[in-house]
């Protein structure tokens, strides 16, 4: 399915703590005109290879998920410049297809 259906998409990134500045400043680098969110989640994984000695007794990881809304055509752009920023990171990402957004205090919206 292409992402330019859409008009908009949110990409979600997932990171770990560590990564949270750099990410920061890659995004507002980033020339689009959109802001983004964070926020702090747990994810649960079957996959304990990655996780710290902490995490597995845990069961969970602690990371930042980056919510970033942009144009569909853009996406390409700015997965790209992720790999070449955070490539060898531990860095996982999803796309989302955003079937409407506003404000709404916005009459049209």
């Amino acid at each position: 399915m292409s992402t330019h259906e859409f008009t908009d998409v949110l990409l979600v990134l997932s990171v770990r703590p560590g990564l949270e500045e750099p990410v920061v400043d890659w995004l507002l680098a980033w020339r689009g005109d959109h802001g983004f969110s964070r926020v702090a989640v747990e994810e649960h994984s079957a996959r304990h290879e990655e996780f710290t000695a902490a995490e597995q007794v845990r069961g969970r990881q602690n990371r930042l998920q980056f919510q970033v809304r942009i144009p569909a055509a853009q996406l390409d752009d700015l997965i790209d410049s992720a790999r070449r920023e955070f490539g060898g990171a531990d860095v996982g990402y999803w796309v989302l297809p955003l079937l409407r957004s506003g404000h709404l205090g916005d009459e049209r919206s």
